[in-house]
Parts: C-alpha cells; structure tokens; sequence
C-alpha cells in the first residue's frame, strides 16, 4: 500500500462538540488534493488530555488518532509530526473550517519548493469589538509577515532542520516556528509562503463569549509577548478556554 504523501496534523481538547462542523471540511479539502494528486493523505487528530468524547468523535470520521497528555500546544503539533508518514506537514487546528483549495494550495507551493507557509484566517465575531481586534491583528500580520498556527504547513524536512514548534512556550509558538521557518527558507533559497488568496475560517468562540476587554487584554502585542514560557500565565487559554 502506498504511504501517505502529506499528513495534515489536528491538536484536540474537548472538541466532540467542533469535530462534526470542522472535520469534514478538512477532509474534503484532503479529498481534492489527493483526486488532483494521484497521491495518498492522511490526518492525524492528536487528542490532548480530553475529558469528553472527542477521541471517539474523531475516530468515526476515519483518521487516525493518537494522545498526547501534556497540555502544552507546541507539543502536541510535535507529537503529531512524529507520527506522520507524509513529506509534507499541514496544522490546523479542531474549530477551523477549511476551504476546499487549501491543501491543495499548500502542496503546490512545497512541490514548488516552498519550505512551508500559512493561510490566514478571517475571523467574523458578533460584536465590534472584537471585529476590530481581528482587523488589527490582520494589519498587524500583513505589515510584519508573521502569521497565526490555525494554517501552517511545512515540509517534513524542513521542519525537523528547524526543530519543529517549541515545546517551552504556551503561547506565540506559531509565531516562533515561523520565524525559524522563514529564516530557514532564506538561508536555503525555500520561499515561505503566505497563500494571501485564501481565508481558514476559525470558530469565533472566544470572541464571542469573552468579553472585548478581555480579548483585547490577552491578545495585544505586549501582553502576546508576556512570560511564554509560563503556564500559569497562560493557563485560561488551556484550562478555561471556551468549550
């Protein structure tokens, strides 16, 4: 049987409820890929210390799932990259809902030799407020190059060259590999990718169930850059988050 060719990796905690809505849409999206390919997929959700169903739920659409009890996010994207069998890596994360092109969109630009990249997200809250924060953080993405973890993608070999996400953060570790990744990508003549013609569209939950205050409080970026590797200062984003 033929090995899978690109691995898309899915952390998950407490999820039974965004799987249904989210899953299929990255399955689809793999489907395409693989109609257009010829080649083979696979995807990885990696159930991390859930206290619900979501490793049942998971498993009833077909992928493989494997667990991962540390509650740390960078180590869960790695626990999944471990075992991938694919060449080529795509994260995204359990309440994102891809478009059909994406992975499709992300492998032509590895084949073309990218070492990786992103799709932005476009988030659409209820309230204004937080409207404006996501419209900021999209102007605070595209004037710096920077790009958030709901899409990430990167060839196996480049990243493990860069050491995959960092294991001593609890928080911008997607904004660290990036960096590695883009430095990396220079160094070696391998474009970074921000497929910028494409949206993820990842669930607003916190959004709209938090408070502006508070959204605007924890996602700025000084407050982004505040003790990373903590995870006391950083435990309402693993153990309070909104379910």
């Amino acid at each position: 049987m033929t090995n899978p060719a690109l691995t898309v990796v899915i952390p998950a905690h407490n999820e039974v409820a965004y799987l249904p809505r989210y899953l299929p849409t990255v399955l689809t999206s793999l489907e395409r890929w693989e109609a257009a390919s010829g080649e083979l997929g696979e995807v990885i959700v990696v159930d991390n210390a859930s206290t619900d169903a979501t490793a049942d739920m998971a498993a009833s659409f077909g992928v493989q799932v494997i667990n991962e009890s540390v509650r740390n996010i960078g180590r869960v994207r790695n626990t999944g990259a471990s075992a991938a069998q694919g060449g080529r890596l795509f994260f995204t994360d359990a309440d994102v809902a891809l478009p059909m092109e994406a992975i499709s969109a992300a492998a032509a630009a590895m084949d073309a030799g990218a070492a990786g990249g992103a799709i932005p997200p476009l988030y659409t809250p209820k309230r204004l407020g937080a409207r404006l924060l996501c419209a900021y953080w999209d102007h605070y993405r595209t004037t710096r190059g920077g790009t958030q973890g709901v899409a990430q993608f990167a060839t196996a070999a480049a990243f493990q060259t860069v050491g995959g996400y960092r294991e001593d953060l609890f928080m911008s570790e997607d904004v660290d590999f990036f960096a590695r990744l883009t430095t990396h990508g220079r160094a070696t003549d391998a474009p970074v990718e921000i497929l910028d013609d494409l949206r993820v569209r990842p669930s607003t939950r916190r959004y709209d169930e938090w408070s502006s205050l508070r959204m605007l409080w924890w996602q700025n970026p000084v407050t982004a850059r505040l003790r990373l590797g903590s995870s006391r200062m950083w435990r309402h984003w693993y153990e309070t988050t909104v379910r």
